[in-house]
Order: structure tokens, then C-alpha cells, then sequence
């Protein structure tokens, strides 16, 4: 009868082979991955990311989208107006590890999915700096299957993206604004073209609202006044979860958490502005809510802490799915 029993040193060197093999595929397999072949049809994305940040509020599905970033320029005045303060701003800045001199603005509107609405708070500048819609398409959706519109407050930055070539860019969309701030801008003396545009030439498409209205089911106006005078967030709930996006209420990312003071060149009632913030911020503390502000850092989800006196933005743990 022939022995078939393998020597010690013969097994050895036979799983060394095997292990050699393996690797060698295993090798190819991830270079394989991670190497793709080049094509001609892959897209050069100039930019990080894909433009939107998904995730759930409850039931909802919540997607922030950039309508991209402005050239980097000066902090200041606009974005720390408080008289003989900068010095102060300026510290505080560099000590998060970002130069005065290079402040990028980010515009963040959103989706909010409720499965029977699909809203989309604020349309971004619109025109050729806009990416909103590229930010859209990446996200899954089509400008058709917007139902609402929601405009927080009359600035271009927020309502620029609601018409496009003179036609509107969300065809099928209710579009929603504060009764206030919808008067205020469409009854200006020599309005600007932003509001002729995307406000005065849609008028009839509008339907306004009073503080603390909902918008959909679920999606409700928040009184948020003093970046302009009627100015309104937007609170999404879903059982027991809840998201406020404080549009521009917001403020600075930093500088309006850590100094109680601080205020927006562009704040049209400053210390309105102030006490709006101080409100909505320590109402976010105290229920541990998600927040998204309209200029913060990308993708602009995150906390709000109290720290000392005043408070303190915590970005999300970004996830990728």
C-alpha cells in the first residue's frame, strides 16, 4: 500500500507555496480595486466630495446640499463687526487653525424627504457660482420632484436658485416664505434683481406664512429674527428626533458660539441677531437636537454645547452611509 503521509518539512513548504499563492492573488484582487482602469468617461471632479451629506431625522431623510464655496477672502468686517473686537476674533480663529485672511463661505440649503413631501429649504446664489443642482443630481434627485420650496429670508445667497434662464427651476415646487419677509423685500422702492426675479415675477406662486406655521407635516417655520427682520428657521421633527436649521440665524461656526456679543456686518438688527442666537443656541444645548447652519463649514451638521459662558459648535461624526 503506498504511504500518502506528508513530512513535516514537506507540509511547510507546501503551505508557504499556498500562502505565496494566496497572497499573490489577494495582491492583484486589491490592486485590481484599488486601482481602476483608466477611462475616458470618468469624471474629473475638481472638488472634494460629492456635494451632499445624508442621514436620518427619525423617519425622515434629511440630505444638506453645498451650493459650493465662495473664493477665500477677509473675515473681516462682515464676519465680526463688533467695533474694536477683531483683535479678539482674530485670536480665536487661529487658534482653530484658520487664517483671517482666507475665510471661505459655504452655502448649505437641504432637503427634507418625508416620504409624502420632498422640501428644499433655501435654493442657494443661483446664476454661475451655483452648484446646487449638480449637488441635487448627485444626491438622487430632479428639480421635478421638489414639492416645496421654503426661502428663510429675501438675501440672493438664499433665493437666487429659484429661476433659471427667467423660467423656474423647480417647476412642480409650492413655494413657501414668512408673510413678513416676503412683504418687506417685494415692497422696496427699486427692489433688486434677485427679488424682481425670483420673488416679484413669482409672486403668484407663493404661499406665506406666519412664524411657527408648518410648512409640510413635520417641517415648521421657527421665529428666528435680526439677520433681517423677519427672518425664520426651520425645525424638522419625526418621533422623538428633531433637527433646527438656523439659516443664517446661524451665524459664524465659531465666533457666534464662543462670543455672546458677536455679530454679522450684514445682521440687519444686531443685537436682535445676538438675542435670536443666544436662544436658539441654548435651546439646541438643552435638547441635545442636530443643527445645520447655512454657512458653517461643510457639511455643516452638527452640536451645540455650553462652555463657560456662552457655547460651543460640535461638528457630527461624519458617516459615510
Amino acid at each position: 500500500m503506498e504511504n500518502k503521509s506528508v513530512s513535516r518539512r514537506d507540509a511547510l513548504r507546501l503551505a508557504g507555496v499556498a500562502g505565496l499563492t494566496a497572497a499573490a492573488q489577494l495582491s492583484s484582487a486589491n490592486a485590481q480595486t484599488a486601482t481602476p482602469a483608466a477611462s475616458s468617461s470618468m469624471p474629473a471632479l475638481p472638488v472634494n466630495g460629492s456635494g451632499f451629506y445624508r442621514f436620518k431625522v427619525g423617519e425622515y431623510t434629511v440630505t444638506v446640499l453645498s451650493d459650493g464655496q465662495s473664493p477665500p477672502g477677509n473675515t473681516f468686517p462682515n464676519w465680526g463687526a463688533n467695533p474694536d473686537r477683531q483683535p479678539v476674533y482674530e485670536a480665536a480663529l487661529r487658534e482653530n487653525f484658520l487664517d483671517p485672511s482666507r475665510f471661505v463661505n459655504n452655502f448649505n440649503p437641504m432637503i427634507v424627504d418625508t416620504g409624502k413631501n420632498k422640501v428644499l429649504m433655501d435654493t442657494g446664489r443661483g446664476g454661475q457660482n451655483g452648484q446646487l443642482l449638480a449637488s441635487l443630481a448627485r444626491a438622487g434627485y430632479k428639480a421635478e420632484d421638489i414639492d416645496t420650496v421654503f426661502l428663510t429670508h429675501g438675501h440672493g445667497d438664499h433665493i437666487g436658485g429659484l429661476t433659471m434662464g427667467g423660467q423656474p427651476t423647480f417647476p412642480k415646487a409650492q413655494l413657501v416664505m414668512g408673510e413678513g419677509e416676503f412683504q418687506f423685500w417685494t415692497t422696496q422702492a427699486t427692489p433688486n434683481d434677485a427679488v424682481k426675479n425670483n420673488m416679484i415675477a413669482l409672486k403668484d406662486r407663493y404661499k406665506l406664512i406666519k412664524p411657527g406655521a408648518d410648512i409640510v407635516g413635520g417641517v415648521t417655520s421657527l421665529a428666528s429674527f435680526g439677520h433681517t427682520a423677519n427672518h425664520l428657521a426651520v425645525r424638522v421633527s419625526s418621533g422623538t428626533s428633531t433637527l433646527t436649521h438656523f439659516a443664517d440665524a446661524g451665524g459664524h461656526y465659531i465666533l457666534s458660539f464662543r462670543f455672546p456679543e458677536h455679530y454679522l456686518g450684514f445682521d440687519t438688527d444686531k443685537a436682535q441677531a445676538v438675542a435670536t442666537r443666544a436662544k436658539l443656541f441654548a435651546e439646541a444645548a438643552d435638547t441635545r437636537q442636530m443643527v445645520v447652519g447655512y454657512h458653517f463649514a461643510w457639511p455643516a451638521v452638527g452640536y451645540v454645547k455650553r462652555k463657560d459662558s456662552a457655547f460651543e459648535y460640535v461638528p457630527a461624526f461624519f458617516q459615510l452611509t
